[in-house]
């Protein structure tokens, strides 16, 4: 065990209880992580390579699930924690506790996400959820884009956005649209989706509008904001989609219909690639630019 290894297991252990980070039977470089019990009772196999921190631990699968874990609650933590891993390790610097850290956030997330999946089914059983059909989401496009939607009122809101949008996303009957617009100031982020909302009865009437926005100020100020609209997180995912990007003067707003099934965290993913693609046809991100950064990121 190196030193480090050492200095970590000892830290984790001291921050999270005794036990966190245990040595297994099988192997001396394997170990047993606990994950913090008040987000989940799940247990994974991680092993550490003898050039840890030089190379990442191995996430090598679920250890236990955890005596009342919900069905794919383990499969969902160690992927969770993969994605973690991934994130916030940095060769030669030790990880554990900022994946510790930083799959608690996404485990939380997800499980508000679940719960408001499950109310949201409650409301369409009860005849209380709002619905849309991929036909009617593609009919907001061609009404947005073609000035339509049923809203009134044009002449006092002002002049038409300009909105650029993505393609629908469309998965278990759920239709995703995202729209951007180059803005200037908060005040004008908030007029763009007051017309917005006042103008096209469709999106008025969707599930959620979720909004992000950076704006560079005078004096070397900036301003950046979001609202998950009742989709807990998914502001903020979009803001932070926003600043990887490196995106300013610049907001979006990804609307939701959701369609009567539960699409769990995946729902995530489909919010933030509508708004990339988005962001593509505005021509704000460049595709090949993205990917050799990524690629260099990565060491690859």
């Amino acid at each position: 065990m190196s030193e480090q290894l050492a200095d970590e297991l000892e830290a984790i252990n001291s921050i999270y209880g005794d036990g966190t980070l245990s040595p297994s039977d099988d192997s001396p470089s394997t170990y047993i992580l606990t994950l913090p019990g008040e987000i989940t009772s799940s247990t994974l196999r991680l092993q550490f390579p003898p050039a840890y921190p030089d190379e990442p631990p191995v996430v090598l699968g679920t250890h236990s699930s955890g005596e009342h874990a919900k069905r794919g609650a383990a499969a969902r933590d160690l992927a969770l924690f993969r994605d973690a891993v991934g994130e916030v390790y940095e060769p030669g610097q030790v990880c554990l506790f900022d994946a510790i850290e930083q799959v608690k956030e996404l485990i939380a997330a997800v499980t508000t996400a679940e719960k408001e999946d499950e109310e949201e089914e409650e409301d369409v059983e009860e005849g209380n959820g709002k619905r849309v059909s991929s036909y009617d989401a593609t009919a907001a496009t061609h009404d947005t884009q073609t000035g339509g939607g049923g809203g009134g009122g044009g002449d006092l809101l002002g002049p038409e956005p300009p909105w650029t949008l993505s393609l629908p996303m469309i998965e278990l009957k759920s239709t995703f649209i995202a729209r951007c617009a180059p803005v200037a100031s908060p005040q004008q982020a908030a007029q763009y989706l007051q017309h917005l909302l006042a103008s096209d009865k469709r999106v008025r009437a969707a599930t959620h509008n979720i909004t992000a926005w950076r704006i560079r100020g005078p004096n070397g100020t900036s301003f950046q904001d979001c609202d998950d609209d009742g989709e807990t997180a998914a502001g903020g995912r979009l803001l932070h989609l926003m600043q990887l990007m490196d995106l300013w003067d610049t907001m979006v707003v990804v609307t939701r219909w959701y369609g009567g099934q539960k699409l769990g965290p995946r729902r995530f993913a489909l919010i933030n690639g509508a708004a990339r693609d988005a962001f593509v046809r505005a021509g704000l991100v460049d595709e090949e630019n993205k990917q050799e950064g990524k690629k260099k990121k990565g060491g690859k």
